[in-house]
């Protein structure tokens, strides 16, 4: 169900690009609005679809309330990934064996 939730708050552009600014530092939600033209409650609705994902978290301050990302959460799709990451790097590298020596006898089954 997490993982769902992960993608489903990944398949937003406007939530990928909030991502990647938060990557670069902390901000708020009116300095997550600017580079949008989004309004503040519009944004304040795609942080509470990522905040959900577990992907943002809200860092209280002194007067903000500044949200950052939560790099951990993205393990969760990278562990989902690796056996396809694995396997398509081992077909890869048996491609790369036959362009090098094409005589060489490989497995090209899968």
């Amino acid at each position: 169900m997490q993982l769902d939730l992960t993608f489903a708050a990944l398949s937003d552009p406007t939530r990928r690009a909030m991502l990647a600014q938060l990557a670069r530092s902390e901000a708020t939600v009116t300095e997550l609005a600017s580079p949008h033209r989004l309004s503040q409650p519009t944004i304040s609705k795609h942080l509470k679809v990522l905040e959900r994902a577990g992907l943002v978290e809200t860092h209280r301050s002194a007067q903000a309330r500044p949200r950052r990302l939560r790099p951990e959460a993205l393990m969760l799709i990278d562990d989902w990934l690796a056996p396809f990451r694995q396997q398509w790097e081992a077909r890869l590298d048996r491609l790369e064996a036959f362009v090098t020596d094409p005589k060489e006898p490989t497995d090209v089954q899968d």
